[in-house]
């Protein structure tokens, strides 16, 4: 037979204090002494009282969570991320749930959908894809969103995100000025807006140069096996044909290319230079420490998180967009 549940008036009784002090012990504990809070703490702990989160939403307005939505949660960048936002909100006395769409619109739509009914306090998100509207009708309702790697063109939700066509700019330009001529661009599918930007910038540089020449290649993701295949593929081609240089769409395509290429006999940088995008933890580590387009992955995070809580504070405030420039961080891969 299962215990029974233990209820807020039988903390009340084991106390001596009355339901009212133990409701004011969860959701008001300003209002009691330090003694007052000791004893209803010893008793809940003693009594192994958990409680009802639904009720305390109805009587505080508001749940004190705040929901993350990422397009991918194993990608270091997102993962980053997502902890970044967790720290500010932690220190607002806020927790956080993290989702992970895997670049899936309808799983996007599934997790905030459970996030606006507990009534989450906001959400961040990294939109899987270009449809806001249902992101901005949520805040419409009352449910603040703060717009990650991404920005608004209607000018209705915050965003926090990065100048990508100056990033795919920083890319070409190093690679073109350490006399690579022959260049590849490692895509994703052609949904992602931030790739897209970044190959934008790419093509306005090669376009300045008649010697230089740019091939795309894209693929269903950007992870480390999708990488090696397509370094790969790479190895096999003819010397004379064979890129010098490749532009992948993220770090982690960048370093399971890298090793591909290194297990086929190739070297890098010597005869194919590779640069990354984002700068994540295992860029630096990698068997050839990876060149790369710094995104500033916890700056990008915290501001968000800022701006969420603003807009918590302050429902009515006007959106805000944070932009940040990206950097080339110069190593091994593409010196």
């Amino acid at each position: 037979m299962p215990e029974p549940t233990v209820t807020i008036h039988d903390v009340a009784r084991h106390a001596g204090v009355s339901a009212a002090t133990v409701s004011n012990f969860f959701n008001w504990p300003d209002k009691l002494s330090v003694r007052m809070k000791e004893r209803v703490e010893s008793a809940v702990t003693e009594l192994g009282f958990v409680p009802n989160m639904p009720a305390r939403q109805l009587r505080r307005q508001h749940s004190g969570i705040v929901g993350v939505s990422v397009v991918n949660a194993s990608n270091p960048f997102f993962a980053g991320l997502a902890t970044a936002v967790e720290r500010v909100a932690e220190d607002a006395n806020l927790s956080v749930v993290v989702g992970s769409s895997r670049e899936s619109a309808a799983q996007q739509e599934k997790f905030l959908t459970l996030f606006e009914q507990l009534r989450f306090d906001g959400v961040v998100v990294t939109p899987s894809d270009d449809e806001l509207e249902p992101l901005r009708r949520r805040r419409d309702r009352g449910t603040p969103v703060v717009l990650v790697d991404h920005e608004d063109p209607d000018g209705r939700l915050s965003s926090v995100s990065l100048d990508h066509r100056e990033g795919g700019r920083l890319a070409a330009r190093h690679l073109v000025a350490t006399g690579r001529r022959r260049l590849l661009f490692a895509a994703g599918h052609e949904g992602v807006r931030q790739v897209a930007r970044r190959l934008e910038g790419c093509r306005e540089v090669v376009a300045e140069r008649a010697d230089v020449r740019l091939e795309v290649v894209r693929s269903d993701d950007l992870d480390l096996a999708v990488g090696e295949e397509t370094g790969r593929w790479i190895a096999t081609l003819d010397p004379a044909e064979r890129p010098d240089a490749v532009f992948a769409g993220n770090d982690l395509h960048a370093i399971g290319l890298v090793e591909a290429l290194v297990s086929a006999g190739l070297r890098v940088p010597d005869d194919v230079a590779v640069v990354g995008y984002d700068d994540i933890p295992f860029a630096a580590r990698a068997a050839v420490p990876l060149t790369t387009v710094r995104q500033p992955i916890a700056e990008m995070g915290r501001a968000a998180a800022r701006l969420l809580l603003d807009e918590i504070a302050d429902p009515g405030r006007s959106p805000r967009d944070v932009v940040f420039p990206p950097e080339l961080v110069v190593r091994a891969s593409a010196p």
